[in-house]
């Protein structure tokens, strides 16, 4: 854990202990190790929250956060040291390493979690715990809430209620660091690489696993992961949102979507590219993208602190429906048919999410029934796309099985939008040349 993670990690749980008050209690358990089948284990990731306030990236393990406790507010809980355990998978990090390492005032091994929580519930009113993520914890707190309760004649006095602690959580992560900002750019540049490296594959006969491979080795190589399934999909495949089969040959004359981004440090990034696979677009897949592309740097534009969330995508909803028109798939006055959602079969998905530590973030998207604003340090994708089921007899036949998507990471500043994952060939002419490039 570097300094300015540490500092970071610090910070956050100031903020976040400043929001529960003195007389609170906050309880987040870590990822566990999750089996994949016998004696194998799943790649372990630390659960986002728990990073996120903690940075200890162990399984099994528990933070408590303890805003009116004088000996230290930031407790941990974590596997003890153990030559055997270590021998065979790795080492541990253990209390000590806790507390000097990863900043917690106090830590014990997990076999006192319970003791040393049950005295801190003595005295807390309001006990912070997201319920329902974890059920095996649930009970077990609940449990000791329980406890307390039945020793209330004794003058013990249990938690009066439980708040959700994604409420004032998430409140914070949707407004990144300039360290997290750091973090989500490097994310980007390796999307980036992967895609330019997709297109430089891409060929009629290539099958979508072996762009999906390509992919995940450009980021192997960067020492990131995949943030999501790797969406490759060939022609007709790419009219399935959240295709992740990956299993046909790409054909001549079809587009290619690829969705895919890189986690580093924690931090997603996502990206969509689309383009042919034989190098030149058709006339019609031409016309599709550069509705598609239009639509995305309108919305892009919108990303402005004060303007609101719902702002990009009604102006992708408006410029779609008027591409529509010119590419005579609709038919009538363009406000008309926004009105009638005449362009929902064809763009059926909002135009973007949050974007941070969970490739599709954490953070409320309305506040008091009200869409929320933009703020600095907010960072979100901006994604319109066009599919035209290979069934769907509405559309000439020259569209069907087309599908375009279009989609960077945009984050917002007090100057306006900056894209994070610049540096792609985005209009039809650019993509051209660069596969001719390749």
């Amino acid at each position: 854990m570097d300094l300015a993670e540490r500092r970071d990690c610090a910070r956050r749980r100031r903020a976040l202990m400043r929001l529960m008050g003195p007389e609170s209690l906050a309880l987040l358990p870590a990822a566990r190790t999750v089996y994949r089948n016998r004696d194998v284990t799943y790649p372990f990731r630390q659960d986002s929250d728990f990073d996120y306030l903690t940075g200890f990236p162990e399984p099994d393990a528990f933070a408590v956060l303890a805003p009116g406790r004088r000996e230290g507010a930031f407790l941990l809980f974590c596997r003890p040291r153990d030559r055997e355990q270590e021998l065979w998978h790795g080492r541990r990090i253990g209390p000590e390493g806790a507390r000097r390492d990863y900043g917690a005032d106090e830590a014990f091994p997990l076999s006192e979690l319970e003791t040393v929580v049950l005295r801190l519930l003595e005295n807390t009113r309001t006990l912070y715990y997201s319920l329902g993520r974890h059920e095996g914890d649930d009970r077990r707190i609940l449990g000791w809430i329980d406890r307390l309760r039945e020793r209330a004649r004794a003058g013990v006095r249990a938690p009066t209620e439980i708040r959700d602690l994604a409420e004032p959580l998430h409140e914070l992560r949707l407004t990144k660091s300039a360290h997290e900002i750091t973090l989500m750019r490097r994310a980007a540049r390796v999307s980036v690489e992967a895609h330019r490296r997709a297109m430089a594959v891409a060929a009629p006969g290539v099958n979508e696993w072996t762009i999906a491979a390509e992919v995940r080795a450009v980021f192997d190589r960067a020492g990131a992961s995949e943030a999501y399934g790797t969406i490759a999909a060939g022609g007709a495949n790419a009219c399935i949102l959240h295709y992740t089969d990956n299993t046909q040959p790409l054909r001549a004359g079809s587009c290619f979507l690829l969705d895919a981004g890189a986690e580093w440090c924690g931090y997603a990034a996502d990206i969509t590219t689309t383009f042919p696979v034989d190098g030149r677009f058709s006339p019609e897949a031409r016309g599709v993208y550069e509705v598609v592309l239009e639509a995305q740097r309108k919305a892009i534009a919108c990303a402005r602190p004060g303007r609101s969330w719902n702002e990009p995508h009604e102006t992708t909803v408006r410029a779609i429906t008027a591409g529509l028109v010119r590419l005579g798939i609709l038919h009538g006055k363009p406000s008309d048919l926004v009105r009638q959602e005449a362009y929902r079969p064809y763009y059926m998905h909002r135009s973007g999410h949050w974007l941070g530590r969970d490739v599709h973030d954490v953070g409320a998207y309305k506040i008091d029934g009200a869409w929320r604003e933009f703020e600095p340090g907010m960072v979100l994708t901006v994604e319109p796309g066009l599919y035209f089921a290979p069934n769907d007899r509405r559309v000439p036949r020259a569209f069907r099985g087309l599908g375009v998507r279009i989609e960077d990471d945009v984050l917002v500043t007090a100057e306006g939008p900056r894209v994070l994952t610049a540096g792609l060939p985005r209009t039809p002419d650019e993509i051209e040349a660069a596969m001719r490039a390749r």
